[in-house]
């Protein structure tokens, strides 16, 4: 079931690669934007990292093997979830601005959701170096869980990309 989930995950990365390239592409055909070249960039390019780490940390589970994960994993996988499909609503309503509020609101929900995913991560750091772990257990697990943790902070980067589009446009 891992090894499924990974090659899902890959493909979406790969379908996300081949969206950010055309993407700057455009930008640097058309000379009207939607708004800021740069907050576009910006924004596709962060979008881009979440998936790059995200699928990173899909490859991990799967190259070391894991069967068995730690509950902080768990707990930050589903906080990275719900980060994504909140940016993914934001990004959404960003066709019209008449919805900015909500915009808004969706990044505040990013905000606070990466700041949980902080504190899971570390919660889930002195767990994993507590004496009489296995070394490489710990090593495993603190590259998966920083991979995690480093995408809810690019889906902020996001949500801060996001706003500021908003408070400048709308």
């Amino acid at each position: 079931q891992a090894k499924q989930l990974y090659v899902r995950i890959k493909e979406a990365e790969t379908t996300a690669d081949s969206i950010t390239h055309d993407t700057i592409k455009r930008l640097h055909e058309n000379w009207i934007t939607p708004f800021d070249r740069d907050d576009i960039h910006n924004l596709i390019s962060r979008m881009d990292d979440v998936l790059d780490l995200v699928e990173a940390a899909a490859e991990n589970i799967i190259l070391f093997e894991v069967t068995v994960a730690p509950r902080e994993a768990t707990e930050l996988a589903e906080l990275l979830v719900e980060s994504c499909e909140a940016q993914s609503k934001a990004v959404d309503l960003l066709a019209t601005m008449a919805r900015a509020p909500e915009i808004l609101e969706l990044c505040v929900e990013v905000n606070r959701l990466e700041n949980a995913a902080d504190s899971v991560h570390r919660r889930a750091m002195a767990e994993l170096f507590k004496a009489g772990n296995d070394p490489l257990k710990v090593m495993k697990w603190r590259d998966i869980l920083d991979g995690l943790e480093s995408a809810t902070d690019r889906c902020e980067d996001v949500a801060n990309i996001l706003e500021g589009v908003v408070l400048e446009y709308a």
